[in-house]
């Protein structure tokens, strides 16, 4: 009851009067239509990865020598100005009403793919102690509503995260695969849930994949037949940034 009471206040609030948080004039909800029309605009991306492609091109060659342990991903934005500055304030400074655009930008973007839908969205999955100190997984904030847009089930339970592991933005790409391997789990009790399903694991940002990549290994040692990864924003190549 509590969780539904939640929900219509979110919804709510996504209509009522707000100064915008990228343009700051007055408009409805925390983003409004203008800035989102202009930053977030539709950009063909790998199919496996969400990278930035050509128009004509669907996989990169990176996904093409050596996919990826998830099937498919997808992002609304690539992770720069003014997209870089709310991810930081969602993140590290409260600011859980970014949660609503955001998750609306990734709902945009998997009803504009017209792809089969997966029948359940998780969150990657926070440390204890880090869930303590922020107060909020940021990706559960984002995932609760993206399900609740598209009308999936979301499950902030089923993975959990066994340990804790450095942040990956204080490591070089290449030690980020190795800070995550073995940190997941999906919760003994309950692998049969996932018996032949089709998940999407949501997160805010997407840069080396290296946790995607691990929470979607979890998931298909634990009986998933396909996973694919959302975020808001994907991290592009340095040659392309």
């Amino acid at each position: 009851m509590l969780a539904t009471r939640w929900a219509a206040v979110d919804a709510a609030l996504a209509h009522a009067p707000s100064v915008c948080a990228i343009c700051r004039g007055w408009g409805r909800g925390r983003v409004c239509a203008a800035c989102l029309d202009r930053f977030a605009t539709h950009t063909t991306r790998c199919a496996r990865c969400a990278l930035a492609l050509a128009p004509s091109a669907t996989v990169c060659g990176s996904c093409l020598r050596e996919p990826p342990p998830f099937d498919a991903a997808l992002a609304a934005v690539d992770y720069a100005a003014p997209w870089d500055r709310l991810v930081t304030a969602f993140k590290f400074h409260d600011a859980i009403d970014l949660a609503r655009p955001f998750a609306r930008a990734i709902a945009v973007a998997e009803r504009a793919r017209g792809a089969p839908r997966p029948s359940l969205v998780v969150p990657v999955p926070l440390a204890p102690t880090r869930l303590r100190t922020r107060g909020y997984n940021q990706a559960w904030e984002i995932a609760r509503r993206v399900a609740r847009m598209l009308g999936i089930d979301a499950d902030a339970s089923l993975v959990l995260r066994l340990r804790e592991t450095v942040h990956q933005l204080a490591l070089p790409p290449l030690a980020r695969a190795g800070n995550v391997a073995g940190a997941f789990a999906v919760e003994p009790r309950r692998r049969s849930e996932l018996a032949g399903r089709t998940v999407a694991i949501v997160d805010d940002v997407m840069t080396t994949a290296s946790t995607a990549g691990e929470v979607a290994r979890t998931l298909k040692q634990a009986g998933a037949s396909r996973v694919e990864v959302w975020v808001l924003a994907r991290t592009p190549r340095p040659e392309d940034a």
